[in-house]
């Protein structure tokens, strides 16, 4: 690794300690919680908060990120709102001159694409998997209520914005000094999880397939062990030096293998405890999880993580 690598992913290492959903904002003036920074040459991101969406960081809880490639910028996730959006452009024009040329969404969920609709107004490609435009389609209008109920005034502005382009399994972008390869590994943490991965650099921005600083939660449509075999089939593959996950600092690959697939196992294994024993779902909330009590959205999400692996276990 090379010593100007080390110092900027010490720097991240050790920065990340500072995550905690208590944190109202970290870029007053701005409608992005933080301001994105540099984790390694070209490759930026801006922080979302480890909390829940509110109007106070506007619903920026998960992470934006972009490429300056040298012909071209490449951003990924449009954005919980019109607003974040623009506000993420905004820091890209004081960085760089080069135009926005793809916007890549890494699901179908609000935060990822409800800015699309800035973004589209811009004329920049939208690309997306099947499978989150899919959702988008089908969901898009409620995701959109969802999120004026909460961002109220900041919301103006926002519409669904569909992707142009689809991608099924991986394509490849050549664009500037970067080859980039967006993929889809498999079912895991909702429909159309998207990974965008770097390989000469050994950096993948992993999307929701990873989550470290706080708890992730499992939906309906999320089956546990179905994350944890793409997890195990595919994502160890990349063998990645850097990751910036869906939710919390770039970190490595110890790091999110720890709070995402590690706590995936450890959930089934405690449910399996539980149904072994003749446990009911009723009890099942309450399982042990201290462990992972100091993540954050802790208290939002473990016992209705505990409910939904009880309900996918039942009859397995």
């Amino acid at each position: 690794m090379r010593p100007a690598l080390i110092s900027i992913f010490a720097c991240f290492v050790t920065t990340s300690v500072l995550a905690s959903e208590d944190i109202p904002d970290q870029y007053p003036g701005s409608p992005l919680y933080s301001k994105p920074v540099e984790f390694i040459p070209n490759v930026w991101s801006a922080i979302g908060a480890t909390a829940p969406p509110t109007y106070e960081n506007s619903g920026h809880n998960n992470n934006l990120s972009f490429i300056v490639t040298g012909d071209g910028v490449v951003v990924i996730n449009g954005g919980a709102a019109y607003i974040l959006a623009e506000a993420l452009h905004q820091e890209i024009k004081r960085i760089t001159d080069q135009p926005v040329k793809l916007v890549i969404d890494e699901n179908g969920q609000g935060h990822a694409m409800l800015g699309n609709s800035y973004w589209a107004e811009q004329g920049v490609p939208i690309l997306a998997h099947v499978d989150a435009a899919h959702e988008i389609e089908e969901r898009g209008a409620a995701i959109l209520e969802s999120m004026k109920r909460y961002n109220r005034d900041k919301a103006e502005g926002t519409f669904v914005a569909m992707p142009t382009e689809t991608f099924e399994d991986k394509k490849v972008i050549e664009m500037g000094e970067y080859t980039i390869e967006v993929l889809h590994l498999g079912p895991a943490h909702g429909p159309g999880d998207t990974q965008v991965w770097l390989p000469e650099q050994s950096l993948v921005i992993a999307g929701d397939m990873a989550f470290h600083e706080r708890m992730l939660p499992l939906f309906e449509d999320t089956v546990a062990l179905d994350w944890i075999k793409t997890w195990e089939c595919c994502f160890e593959a990349l063998n990645a030096t850097y990751v910036i996950p869906g939710h919390g600092h770039p970190t490595n690959m110890d790091q999110v293998r720890r709070y995402t697939r590690n706590y995936l196992v450890y959930l089934r294994e405690k449910i399996g405890e539980h149904l072994d024993e003749g446990g009911e779902l009723k009890d099942a909330y309450y399982i042990d999880q201290s462990p992972y009590a100091r993540l954050d959205t802790y208290e939002e999400l473990a016992t209705r993580n505990a409910g939904r692996v009880y309900e996918q276990m039942e009859f397995e």
